[in-house]
């Protein structure tokens, strides 16, 4: 003998609750990310391996703390 509880299954909710958020995340890629801004938005690829694999500057070094141990 089983018990069942009322209501919906556990399995039936997360699977209503994934195709939720499925359906969310397909508008917001459709929203934000599908496609670009301008028709003419395209950059040599020259110029963007250029700016992604220059060299960073070197860190500028921080100045030192004062020790406060005199007082």
């Amino acid at each position: 003998m089983t018990l069942r509880l009322p209501g919906p299954s556990l399995a039936r909710t997360i699977t209503v609750a994934l195709i939720i958020k499925m359906l969310i995340l397909a508008l917001l890629w459709k929203m934000f990310f599908s496609a670009p801004q301008t028709k003419h938005m395209l950059l040599p690829a020259s110029q963007v391996e250029q700016h992604l694999f220059a060299a960073s500057p070197p860190p500028q070094a921080l100045p030192k703390k004062v020790n406060d141990e005199s007082r």
